[in-house]
C-alpha cells in the first residue's frame, strides 16, 4: 500500500509539473514587452538610422568635393603642354635678346600661368641635388655622378612636374647620378 501511496504521490507531482510547466510556457509564449521596452527599442532604431544618414550626407558632401576638386584635372593636364611651350618660348627669346618681345610673351605666360594656379595648380620645387622621391619624381635615365655626394640624387631635371591640390598630375622629369 505504501508503494502504491509513494506512486500516486510522484504521479500527481509529475502532473503538477507538467502543468506548471505548461503556465510557463504560455507566458512565455503571450508575454508581451512593456511599453517601456518598445520605447527604448525604437529609440535605439532611431538613433541607429539617424547616425547612417548623418554618414551619408559626410560621404556625399566629401564625394561632391573631391568631384569638383578634381573635375578640371583633364583640362589642367592638357594645358601642361602650353605651360611647357610657353617656358621654352621665352628661353628662346631671351637667348635672341628682342627685349620687346620677351616682355609681351612674359605678360602672356605670367597670365596663363596664374590662371592656372588660381585653379589649384602648383608646380614642384624641384632642383639639382635634391634626394629622388618615386611619389614626386620620374627618373628618365642615370647617369654617373658627377661628385660623390650626387649619387642617388637628382642631377638635372627635364621637366617640371606639377600638383593639382596636393595630387600628382605629372611627375617631374629627372636625371639621376649614380
Amino acid at each position: 500500500m505504501e508503494n502504491q501511496d509513494i506512486n500516486e504521490e510522484s504521479i500527481n507531482n509529475q502532473e503538477e509539473n507538467n502543468v506548471q510547466n505548461e503556465v510557463a510556457a504560455e507566458e512565455n509564449v503571450t508575454v508581451k514587452p512593456s511599453p517601456e521596452e518598445l520605447l527604448a527599442e525604437e529609440k535605439d532604431r532611431y538613433i541607429r538610422l539617424y547616425a547612417e544618414f548623418e554618414n551619408y550626407k559626410k560621404r556625399t558632401a566629401k564625394e561632391k568635393m573631391e568631384f569638383f576638386q578634381y573635375a578640371n584635372q583633364d583640362m589642367m593636364i592638357s594645358m601642361l603642354g602650353i605651360l611647357d611651350d610657353f617656358e621654352r618660348a621665352l628661353k628662346e627669346i631671351a637667348k635672341n635678346g628682342n627685349s620687346a618681345d620677351l616682355q609681351g610673351v612674359e605678360l602672356i605666360y605670367q597670365k596663363f600661368k596664374n590662371r592656372l594656379t588660381e585653379k589649384g595648380l602648383k608646380a614642384m620645387e624641384v632642383r639639382a641635388g635634391d634626394t629622388f622621391n618615386v611619389d614626386f619624381h620620374e627618373a628618365i635615365t642615370q647617369i654617373p655622378a658627377p661628385s660623390e655626394d650626387l649619387k642617388g640624387k637628382i642631377v638635372d631635371v627635364i621637366e617640371t612636374g606639377y600638383t593639382l591640390s596636393d595630387k600628382v598630375i605629372r611627375f617631374a622629369k629627372v636625371v639621376t647620378g649614380n
